[in-house]
């Protein structure tokens, strides 16, 4: 971009507008979390799958670091690390994420096993560091920027949870509490970077952009937790018919293309009578086939290609 480089409060001011059109609290996903209407199986699908994002939080953190030749940057960054690994075992941001996962009546060890994430979210948040790997420092540490944001949703998360969920234990809300500290902190470091080491305008804009590719993958995170509590009805534009070239096989037929099932996508398929949840449709096909380890996973991916291709409409 040309022109001169902006001052820094109004590179600051485009940074945060970012956040106020795009960051992820204006999701519907969140505003129903903190209006009170979220069920329990929703917030145990967010609370599962967040702690894949959790995981990757230190990762890129680590990321960052061997791209840091300045000592006192390492210094200054080597503390996120901490913060969510901890410095022993049972401390950090991860150990109390896992509180958070006992709490609202998850197993930790099914949590931690991350057997249960999302092929939506497991993209969106490897997205993150494939972001932060690919980029310089500069562009890396602008990424993190979303943390100008992150106090103010966790101090209205905390708010929520108290007066619309209380079957979670308070204990359960330690990482959001420690999270209305670090943020700011943090958020303060990195815009301090940024604002001294971007130095013409297309460096600035960098920045920017950055910060909106974060609030995307925050944003697509969150569409792949929504989804999975959809309840998926074959379209009424589609009609069933068999496969003339495999006997166990269907085909299902719109006006604009046919898309071949083999007989599990049609087992799939067959489940999707808008009662159920997609959630509860990959559930009840993982038991089905327990020798299959990854049929949840693949159930979820499944369901989205045929609603992308108009053969299950994904219903409220």
């Amino acid at each position: 971009m040309s022109g001169p480089p902006w001052d820094s409060d109004a590179f600051e001011a485009r940074l945060r507008a970012v956040g106020a059109a795009r960051y992820h609290d204006q999701h519907p996903f969140h505003l129903r979390m903190h209006a009170g209407t979220l069920s329990r199986a929703e917030l145990q699908t967010w609370v599962r799958n967040r702690y894949y994002y959790q995981t990757r939080i230190p990762v890129k953190d680590a990321v960052i670091l061997t791209k840091a030749d300045d000592a006192a940057f390492r210094r200054e960054w080597v503390q996120r690390l901490h913060d969510h690994d901890g410095r022993a075992p049972g401390e950090g941001g991860l150990e109390l994420w896992l509180r958070l996962a006992d709490t609202v009546g998850l197993a930790r060890d099914d949590v931690a096993s991350l057997s249960g994430v999302l092929s939506g979210v497991r993209r969106a948040c490897d997205a993150y560091v494939e972001l932060v790997d690919g980029a310089e420092l500069l562009v890396a540490v602008a990424a993190s920027l979303t943390e100008l944001f992150a106090g103010d949703i966790m101090a209205t998360r905390i708010a929520a949870f108290e007066k619309h969920y209380p079957w979670v234990d308070g204990d359960g809300l330690a990482y959001f509490r420690s999270r209305t500290q670090q943020a700011p902190r943090d958020a303060a470091f990195g815009l301090r970077f940024v604002q001294q080491h971007a130095r013409t305008r297309a460096d600035q804009q960098r920045c920017v952009d950055a910060v909106e590719r974060k609030c995307e993958i925050l944003w697509s995170l969150l569409d792949a937790v929504e989804a999975a509590h959809r309840r998926p009805r074959r379209s009424r534009h589609v009609l069933l018919r068999a496969d003339a070239e495999r006997p166990d096989g269907q085909l299902a037929v719109l006006p604009e293309r046919a898309v071949r099932l083999n007989a599990a996508s049609a087992e799939i398929l067959a489940l999707c009578d808008g009662e159920q949840s997609a959630d509860e449709i990959a559930r009840t096909l993982a038991a089905r086939h327990p020798d299959t380890p990854q049929a949840f996973a693949d159930v979820h991916e499944f369901l989205g290609e045929m609603a992308r291709l108009g053969v299950i409409d994904l219903g409220a």
